[in-house]
């Protein structure tokens, strides 16, 4: 008996040493992925740093938007819509657009002469071995090729950005009697020009407005290719008349009516609708905040507020959901699996790109829920407030809620946001491709891919998961505070990380006094939703 005893110890003890050295060795390993991803996600976030935000972009296609609904003539339209142009463009659209283009071009040259000066400080780094390699900014942990190489783009599409920015303004100063200065900013385009395409058309639209005109070859082909909207309309408008060209005149003309028209009722919809929601929302707030010092923990804003949830895994099966089955499926394995494929959309036509990003998502959410379900399967079945989706209940009106209330917050955090960037920092650039591309089956791929597909895998992930997870060791306040940040650093943008974050709360906050996925994905849905529809009725507008 003694024997068999003896036996079964060691027998006991040679497990809970081979269990240790496992945990020991997968320790390691989740170390040395951490260390990787924290570069690879970092190099991400530092590499954002000289990257243009789309906010400043929208900006300009608003204005755009509004220079095109000023066309509206007043004789032969409706009074109705006369007076709501003149409450949306406000009395001096001209001067307004002209404002806000200035000020784009001030802060693309101060963006300009930042990455010249970082270049010439990377210059003056190679020729000296006195200097650490961590001088060099923005992009220290990369090598000097490499960030020479990206701030070398850098320039070239703020040059390019500035070209194009002077070839409109010079339309915008013309259009207000102000013809030597327009001479000037279009000769600012032909003595540096970056694209000899803009530099011709600077050189068409010199001649358009000199005394006398000049009329130059190709200049209709010039205008149509490198100016768009109004700034086209104007430009053919003058070429038109000098042509003596009465009947294409008159084409331009009933084409700018329709076109103020349908232009007006783009901008009733992207600025009423937020208009209304953010009202909504800020009585909401305001309410909560009154709900909250009257009733205290008996109020809205209180509820399941300290309730947390029965966590049977510690903080590493955390760990190794997130940096196995997020990052690393992210960053290292989903990339490689397309490169082993050798699939390439950089060049590709917008709908394989809106193919690929939906291929990529599939991917990233079906390798994260697989190393998830893995991760906790000997704690199954877990108890009913895990990964709750309620049919009933009141999740609709908190997911509405939700939404309402996190527009006003996040709109004030992004216009501090855009102060403290100042038009850089980088967006997602999914963003881009719904703003720049209007073909239809593209945009309903990108539409399913952040309104149905994004919201579904990361409010799974982030609320359904990561938070309640936290709350083991943290208050649920801090948890929701702690799964905002990364659900926001894991966007890998520098310039949305404030504003995804307090977006990140409010769906953080939604989910906990819920306790119910679905209100938090009805919020996710509807705010991916809303932004690309803004972004397709702006892009639109170029067309």
């Amino acid at each position: 008996m003694q024997l068999v005893a003896t036996s079964l110890r060691d027998s006991y003890a040679s497990r809970i040493m081979g269990n240790s050295r496992f945990m020991t060795i997968k320790r390691l390993i989740l170390s040395l992925l951490t260390l990787a991803i924290i570069f690879l996600a970092g190099s991400a976030l530092v590499a954002s740093w000289q990257q243009p935000q789309i906010q400043s972009r929208l900006e300009l296609y608003q204005t755009n938007l509004l220079l095109r609904a000023q066309e509206l003539p007043p004789e032969n339209t409706d009074q109705n819509l006369v007076k709501a142009s003149k409450t949306l463009l406000g009395e001096k659209p001209l001067e307004a657009a002209t404002k806000q283009y200035l000020d784009a071009q001030k802060s693309a040259q101060k963006n300009l002469d930042k990455a010249q000066n970082q270049l010439a400080q990377l210059a003056q780094n190679s020729n000296s071995v006195s200097k650490p390699d961590s001088q060099i900014a923005p992009i220290i942990d990369s090598p000097r090729s490499s960030q020479q190489a990206q701030l070398l783009k850098s320039v070239a599409q703020i040059k390019k950005l500035i070209a194009e920015l002077n070839l409109r303004l010079g339309i915008l100063q013309v259009q207000q009697k102000q013809t030597d200065p327009a001479a000037k900013t279009w000769l600012n385009v032909i003595n540096s020009p970056q694209d000899d395409s803009l530099a011709a058309t600077a050189t068409v639209l010199t001649g358009l407005w000199s005394n006398p005109p000049q009329l130059l070859p190709d200049a209709e082909v010039l205008i149509q290719a490198n100016l768009e909207g109004w700034f086209q309309g104007r430009a053919l408008a003058q070429l038109y008349e000098l042509q003596q060209r009465p009947d294409a005149q008159l084409a331009l003309q009933a084409e700018e009516q329709a076109q103020a028209e349908a232009a007006l009722l783009k901008l009733a919809i992207i600025s009423s609708i937020p208009a209304v929601t953010g009202l909504i929302g800020l009585i909401l707030l305001i309410y909560l905040f009154i709900n909250r010092l009257t009733k205290g923990k008996e109020s809205v804003f209180a509820q399941n507020g300290e309730l947390v949830w029965t966590t049977p895994w510690d903080w590493e099966t955390v760990w190794q959901v997130f940096i196995v089955g997020f990052f690393l499926m992210g960053q290292i394995i989903v990339p490689l699996i397309f490169s082993a494929l050798q699939i390439n959309p950089g060049a590709a036509s917008v709908r394989v790109q809106a193919l690929y990003t939906l291929a990529t998502y599939l991917f990233l959410a079906f390798g994260a829920v697989t190393v998830l379900y893995f991760s906790i399967k000997k704690f199954l079945p877990l108890s009913p407030s895990w990964f709750r989706f309620k049919l009933g209940g009141n999740w609709v009106l908190w997911g509405l809620g939700g939404y309402c209330a996190a527009l006003p917050l996040v709109v004030v955090v992004s216009l501090i946001n855009q102060q403290l960037w100042q038009g850089l920092g980088g967006s997602n650039p999914l963003l881009s491709l719904v703003l720049e591309g209007q073909d239809k089956i593209a945009l309903g791929i990108f539409f399913f891919t952040a309104a149905v597909a994004a919201p579904l895998f990361e409010e799974f992930l982030f609320r359904g998961f990561l938070l309640p997870s936290l709350t083991r060791y943290f208050s649920v306040w801090q948890a929701i505070l702690i799964s905002a940040f990364l659900f926001a650093i894991a966007h890998l943008s520098l310039s949305e990380v404030l504003p995804l974050m307090v977006l990140g709360v409010v769906l953080g906050f939604v989910y906990t006094r819920s306790r119910n996925l679905l209100a938090s994905i009805l919020l996710h849905s509807l705010w991916n939703s809303g932004t690309l529809v803004s972004l397709f009725i702006l892009g639109s507008s170029s067309t």
